[in-house]
């Protein structure tokens, strides 16, 4: 069994959620996300893309409902105590299968957690659940539990993202080392995430942001790659990940020569983003963070030019999204406390000089300063 942490580990975590279960009065979770399903069991795969449910019942044992096609992923990589296979078909009911599943358990009637809100329910499969169960339990939005108690990381979690840490650093050093002008985005793309690969790192939780000229702008990957100008800008955002575990950066660099607002746009960029980190703190909110992010870009003027959130936490996630809950936008209330991580980053983007400036690093919260996880210096890279 292929287990990235040791079995007392998955113990600590199931009697943690068996705990929020008690306290919400849930007899019962029906677990969607595949973040909790490698959390409490290490299951890993992306068979989440279909109906999937891992229902975890209140004496601690799980019952995964699954494909055959991740039967034995399970089987190589979880703790999971049983495995059903629903049947690929026409007329196949993943939802039917389910309920009996449930029924088996014993906690039809019963109060039900589900994590409603994650990529790994459609709403589709979430409508024939409802439909199915109708009034045989009561289904409640447990969407939060098992994200809650992942929030704070382990010293196990914590190594594995401090790794996570040195090979966002060495992606960034190998994508430096063939920037320049003339050079193909693609080759700095391949060289990026080739440094991941080698470390013995794991494929992003969304393809890594890349962008030059215009396309510097962008804060979402785009298909298509372009050669560098002579005088050009490129905005990488991207993450070392080790075990699941993410450590993101995102770094415009200026080929060529920085220009005065390409400078301009930096000093504010490295400016807010120390402010954050200094409000990184345990007892402090989420929303204190992105306040500190708004405050000295927009006496700069550049209110127009930045984003409505500056960052959120980050752990063991899948795709389509590296980004874990919670997001650090106004007023969130959430409260910071030590063994948290955030990935912080100031977004800059000029559309009417058309210039782009990024500076972003993942930190852990710690009892006082916030600890980043990048070596790399906060300097304007220019090549």
């Amino acid at each position: 069994m292929k287990l990235h942490f040791a079995p007392e580990e998955f113990t600590a975590r199931r009697a943690r959620t068996l705990a929020g279960m008690a306290d919400e009065r849930l007899d019962g979770l029906l677990l969607f996300k595949p973040e909790s399903h490698y959390w409490l069991t290490g299951y890993d795969t992306f068979g989440y893309c279909f109906f999937q449910c891992l229902l975890l019942a209140p004496d601690g044992t799980t019952r995964l409902l699954t494909r055959s096609a991740d039967l034995r992923q399970a089987a190589l990589t979880s703790i999971v105590d049983e495995v059903r296979v629903w049947r690929d078909g026409q007329d196949a009911a993943p939802a039917k299968e389910l309920l009996a599943l449930v029924a088996d358990a014993g906690l039809l009637g019963k109060r039900l957690g589900v994590e409603w809100d994650t990529a790994g329910l459609t709403a589709a499969n979430g409508q024939a659940i409802c439909d199915v169960f109708d009034d045989r339990a009561q289904l409640l939005d447990a969407s939060l539990l098992v994200s809650r108690l992942r929030l704070v990381k382990s010293a196990a979690e914590l190594a594995y993202i401090r790794r996570a840490g040195e090979l966002s650093d060495a992606a960034l050093k190998a994508a430096l080392d063939v920037t320049e002008p003339g050079a193909d985005e693609a080759l700095i793309k391949s060289r990026l995430v080739g440094a991941i690969y080698e470390g013995d790192g794991d494929d992003m939780g969304n393809p890594l942001i890349i962008g030059s000229g215009p396309y510097a702008l962008l804060c979402r990957s785009h298909s298509g790659r372009r050669r560098l100008d002579a005088q050009d800008q490129l905005t990488l955002e991207w993450a070392g990940v080790y075990r699941r575990y993410h450590a993101a950066q995102m770094r415009t660099v200026c080929v060529g020569s920085a220009t005065q607002r390409h400078q301009e746009l930096f000093e504010a960029a490295r400016d807010a983003l120390l402010a954050c980190e200094e409000r990184l703190r345990p007892g402090g909110a989420v929303g204190e963070v992105y306040a500190a992010h708004a405050r000295p870009l927009d006496v700069r003027g550049l209110a127009a030019h930045r984003l409505n959130a500056c960052g959120y936490s980050l752990g063991a996630v899948y795709p389509p999204s590296w980004m874990d809950w919670p997001m650090c936008y106004a007023d969130n209330p959430v409260v910071l406390e030590p063994d948290m991580i955030f990935f912080l980053h100031m977004i800059l983007m000029d559309s009417d000089s058309g210039v782009a400036m990024t500076l972003g690093r993942t930190s852990r919260v710690t009892t006082g300063a916030a600890e980043p996880l990048s070596r790399t210096p906060l300097e304007l890279l220019v090549r």
